[in-house]
């Protein structure tokens, strides 16, 4: 059955199931989505367990919307709303998303919005026909979201019509009486790097991830291979989390044909953008050759599909994706694909992180089903221990005080997003209650921002945090020790400081940003401490420097530098954002479907072969640590 035929029976069914009021005006897919337009939502308003009840039944995600011809105009709504609602909720700002027909609403009270058992959001919609969506006034502004917001606005009718093509393309049925289930490793296979693999089956062809390698950005994944090529033959892409080892190349598939959809978590999606941007920005500040122009960002992003941790949705005919936490950073997920009616459940673990930590809780466990899992293998060396995170915040503390105690600066090189808020929290708390002696925290790279993006989206975040913020009225982000630097002459005007201070900044692994301006003044001072706290990939200066080299060139002005290392090096572990080696085998104990095989895989070689053996032989689970280019079949 052809996706129109199929769509015909659907809207048929829709409208037997509907309350007799209900006027249906439209029905059809947009990307994943059965979207029923109807001109009057505030029926349905009451009838929630009815829209459960046809999802489960047609076993499709739905969203009803208004018919656009029964919504106010955005600014005359705006005018009604602001009516309705009470002055002391405190609406910050208004914005109108066309694609889902909802006015989101920004307020410090969302409570007062609300109405007593939701009086009030009826009472909106009712006024507007815009359905309306509260949201608590981030305490941080980002500039990242509110420009993505105003793009996909500028590109609603554009993206309308991706939309309604990925749709077609999802349900059009299947083609092919064959059963099979294959995996091909492009990246990141035995390797810290360049993330990628293309799960196939005889209906559909899946990337998930596209990363570049950190350590030589001249690495690729193998995306020129037959199996993926030409690249308008993929279904879809899925992205697990925001690092660009993971999602950095996802715009050069948009430059060379891709045009289909990317399926990713509404955090990962501007955490992504603003990470891409960042990493063409230093590129060409460093005289790096341009892989992707920034045009193509934005045609990555108009093709964006978010999907929250939990819901269930199609990505193509024979495949249905669900997204769970990871806890690796903010939206990081464990992809779990559903193939077939019952075929094989098959999930890649992206970069996971089975502990609580300050910000997030730790990666799931709980799987309807799971014959597979693709497991990273970052710390899975047989001696990838990790210190506790007491040991390791206190251990920081005590040569942060060391440093302050003989007038020098702290630089902890940190990746934008995951290490540098989990450092900020820690260092909040231990300057509130005494324990480091006072210094200013400055913040420099993109970590401000990617800040301010955690703070658009506190569900994500752990309840004990979001507790605090809300409830508490402490906010650790917004903390007044913290001080951004937004320009290079500030960055100077840092560097010369007299006062001890502590500073944060990217890159991670010193193969960029404004880190290695900060190395190259503070290196030479044996009064300094350059401290690290997160994974040193094999190739980057950060691992040369771990290793204990006392003289590194750097690139001055298009000429090559050699900087003198005197400065103390020291290296906390603890911080990570990776499972550590006893983390990753409880992992794989704790799974709620025991799987049939596990294929370990973004670690060195030996990390790789050693995680695999180790799973094998305590839990007689059939495992494999492949190559890149390998191909394993599953079914």
């Amino acid at each position: 059955m052809g996706s129109s035929e199929y769509l015909s029976e659907l809207k048929e069914k829709v409208v037997s199931a509907l309350p007799v009021g209900v006027r249906v005006k439209n029905v059809e897919f947009e990307g994943p989505v059965l979207v029923i337009y109807v001109d009057n939502p505030q029926e349905l308003a009451e009838s929630g367990d009815i829209i459960k009840k046809l999802a489960k039944d047609l076993r499709k995600r739905i969203i009803i919307r208004p018919d656009p011809k029964s919504l106010k105009p955005p600014e005359e709504a705006k005018e009604i709303i602001k009516q309705i609602v009470p002055e002391d909720a405190q609406v910050s700002s208004f914005f109108f998303d066309h694609e889902n027909g909802e006015v989101i609403i920004e307020a410090e009270k969302p409570g007062v919005v609300i109405g007593k058992q939701g009086s009030m959001l009826r009472e909106i919609m009712k006024a507007v026909g815009w359905s309306p969506k509260v949201m608590r006034t981030p305490p941080i502004k980002s500039k990242t979201v509110e420009s993505i917001r105003q793009y996909i606005l500028a590109a609603k009718d554009e993206r309308k019509e991706i939309l309604k093509k990925i749709g077609e393309k999802i349900h059009r049925g299947a083609i092919y009486e064959d059963k099979w289930v294959r995996v091909t490793f492009l990246g990141g296979s035995r390797e810290v790097g360049r993330s990628c693999y293309l799960l196939q089956t005889p209906e559909s062809k899946i990337l998930v991830d596209c990363g570049v390698n950190v350590s030589n950005i001249q690495q690729s994944p193998y995306l020129y291979i037959p199996e993926v090529q030409p690249l308008d033959s993929l279904d879809a892409v899925v992205i697990t989390h925001a690092h660009l080892d993971h999602c950095g190349l996802v715009p050069i598939l948009y430059k060379y044909g891709y045009r289909g959809p990317i399926y990713l978590t509404p955090p990962t999606r501007d955490l992504m953008v603003l990470l891409q941007l960042d990493f063409i920005e230093v590129g060409a500040r460093e005289g790096n050759p341009t892989v992707y122009e920034s045009s193509f960002i934005r045609e990555a992003l108009k093709h964006s599909v978010t999907i929250d941790y939990g819901v269930v949705t199609d990505i193509s005919p024979d495949v249905r994706l669900t997204f769970y936490n990871a806890g690796h950073i903010l939206g990081s997920s464990i992809a779990h694909f559903h193939i077939g009616e019952g075929l094989y459940n098959i999930a890649f673990s992206g970069d996971f992180k089975f502990e609580r930590t300050r910000l997030f809780d730790r990666a799931e466990t709980n799987f309807p089903r799971l014959e597979a899992l693709i497991m990273e293998a970052t710390y899975g060396g047989s001696q990838d221990f990790q210190p506790t995170r007491k040991e390791a915040e206190e251990k920081l503390i005590s040569i942060i005080n060391e440093t302050i105690k003989r007038n020098g600066k702290v630089l902890i090189p940190t990746f934008a997003v995951g290490r540098s808020q989990e450092v900020m929290m820690v260092l909040e708390e231990a300057l509130r209650n005494k324990k480091i002696e006072e210094a200013t925290v400055y913040l420099d790279g993109m970590i401000y921002e990617a800040t301010a993006i955690h703070t658009a989206y506190p569900e994500y975040l752990n309840s004990s945090l979001r507790d605090m913020i809300f409830h508490h009225g402490m906010n650790p982000f917004i903390s007044e020790s913290f001080i951004a630097v937004d320009s290079s002459s500030k960055r100077i005007d840092v560097i010369e400081e007299e006062s001890p201070s502590i500073i944060l900044a990217t890159s991670g692994m010193l193969n960029g940003g404004p880190v290695m301006e900060y190395f190259r003044h503070l290196a030479g001072d044996e009064r300094n401490t350059l401290i690290f706290v997160g994974y040193q990939a094999e190739g980057t200066l950060g691992r040369r420097i771990q290793k204990g080299w006392t003289e590194v060139p750097l690139p001055t002005n298009g000429k090559r530098e050699v900087v003198e290392v005197k400065m103390q090096i020291e290296t906390v572990d603890g911080f990570s954002g990776h499972s550590d080696r006893r983390q990753l085998v409880n992992y794989v104990k704790s799974l709620s479907s025991r799987p049939e095989k596990v294929i370990t895989v973004h670690g060195d070689e030996s990390k790789c072969i050693e995680l695999a053996s180790t799973i094998y032989k305590t839990y007689r689970i059939e495992t494999k640590a492949p190559m890149n280019l390998e191909t394993i079949r599953f079914v």
